[in-house]
């Protein structure tokens, strides 16, 4: 199933690393950003709430 990459196996498989790893990374940034702005807005309709 997997095939034989020969001497380019090296470069190949940590490609695909660094390509994982790299999607995990803005996956994650993109959730906590998403988390801290729903925060943020959150109080600030509070905050409108209260002099509205």
């Amino acid at each position: 199933m997997i095939p034989d990459l020969g001497k380019y196996a090296i470069p190949v498989l940590s490609a695909y690393v660094v390509g994982i790893l790299l999607i995990l990374g803005l996956t994650w940034l993109s959730l906590r950003r998403s988390k801290r702005l729903r925060k943020e807005l959150s109080e600030l309709e509070k905050r409108h709430e209260k002099n509205g």
